[in-house]
């Protein structure tokens, strides 16, 4: 919250990328309590929507390009199998339209899936930042207005009832996302090892 712009355009990419974040959603979540803060401005609202766009369009587009030079492997590393044959089927079908409508839903609607597998099953660029992009437009727009027009009265709910578990609950989030973002490194590590040994054992 502190860093305003520039901790949404961070989240958003963070969102949108391969590392697990504790709480599906946050940079909707952290969108939502910036522009209902009582000070926004409509231009400081649309700031706010662009930081948030931008940073979710970087982080989805290294998403696709791992997708991309992962294949199939990518997939089955990131991608919970109870879930990847249904993924995988609907980009088959319907191509980056399936990653446009994952964009734009909110949680529980997975979007790192849709977006791995259009990059290994060859989406191409051009059509995959058209979708992805346009998606991410309606979605952080709408929540900006969202949060500028009736956020304020949430606000003030949070205040006169959940304010004292304000610094709990910011405390453990931080502990989960560091969590997270270990994991997520781990695994990427773990990955490339595993890897570099097959490589080597193929070639030997």
């Amino acid at each position: 919250m502190s860093f305003g712009a520039v901790g949404l355009f961070g989240v958003a990419l963070i969102d949108s990328s391969v590392i697990p974040l504790p709480l599906p959603g946050s940079s909707d979540l952290l969108l939502l309590l910036l522009t209902s803060h009582r000070h926004a401005t409509l231009a400081s609202t649309a700031w706010l929507a662009l930081a948030a766009f931008a940073g979710s369009m970087v982080g989805g587009f290294l998403t696709w390009s791992v997708g991309r030079k992962g294949g199939e492997v990518a997939l089955e590393k990131y991608v919970p199998k109870q879930i990847l044959g249904r993924v995988t089927g609907w980009v088959k079908k319907h191509g980056a339209w399936s990653v446009g409508l994952a964009a734009v839903l909110p949680p529980p609607v997975p979007l790192t899936p849709f977006v791995l597998a259009a990059g290994a099953l060859k989406v191409g660029r051009g059509s995959f930042l058209a979708w992805y992009g346009a998606a991410r437009v309606i979605r952080y727009g709408f929540l900006a207005w969202l949060g500028m027009t009736y956020g304020r009265r949430i606000v003030r709910v949070w205040e006169k009832d959940l304010a004292g578990w304000g610094a709990v609950i910011l405390w453990v989030y931080g502990g989960l996302v560091v969590l997270g973002i270990a994991y997520g490194v781990w695994k990427f590590r773990r990955s490339r090892t595993n890897g570099m040994r097959e490589a080597a054992a193929e070639v030997a």
